[in-house]
């Protein structure tokens, strides 16, 4: 049987390179694995009142279900104003409550940022990492993956034209595998 590896993109952005690169990741899951890119579109923003209330979106039951059935968590996200953006953060919320019923509770992931400019969003990666320190999810340390000029690696089609992105890549998934089979 496989083990699911949810790819998760933060930003809602059709066009998003967090997105682009994602499909290029998903392609390169190796035998026994199988990567899924999980949507964030329809998760409204986490109110508690939901779960005090009993009257949690049925997209919120969707997501954390879908969440706790991973085996781990490849997030790709860009950096807004030297952070995550609010709709990963959201997605971090909605799948760790109610308190003390995490979705996210061990899953290995790993962390790759990315920005059209040249600080490859080093914030954003690093605020990320505190989050899931905090949700106890062990994070692959390195390689670091960093991804700047990300909008110079792919074509008009949303194609990733750069080989040398696409080996870093590749290097990052493998590497996240072993990660992966040590820490699962």
């Amino acid at each position: 049987m496989s083990k699911v590896i949810g790819i998760i993109a933060g930003s809602l952005r059709k066009e998003s390179f967090s997105k682009k690169i994602g499909r290029v990741v998903q392609g390169m899951a190796p035998e026994g694995f199988e990567f899924s890119i999980i949507p964030l579109d329809d998760l409204p923003i986490y109110n508690q009142d939901f779960d005090d209330h009993h009257e949690v979106p049925p997209s919120y039951v969707t997501f954390r279900e879908t969440i706790r059935a991973l085996d781990g968590v490849i997030f790709i996200t860009p950096e807004y104003n030297r952070s995550v953006p609010g709709v990963l953060k959201n997605a971090l919320d909605v799948a760790s409550r109610p308190y003390g019923k995490s979705a996210w509770t061990g899953k290995p992931a790993a962390i790759f940022s990315n920005s059209p400019g040249n600080l490859s969003g080093f914030g954003a990666n690093h605020h990320l990492r505190q989050s899931l320190v905090f949700l106890n999810m062990p994070a692959m340390a390195q390689p670091e993956v960093y991804m700047h000029s990300i909008s110079k690696d792919f074509d008009e089609a949303g194609n990733m034209i750069n080989e040398g992105t696409r080996d870093f890549l590749k290097k990052a998934v493998d590497a996240f595998i072993t990660f992966y089979q040590k820490n699962a």
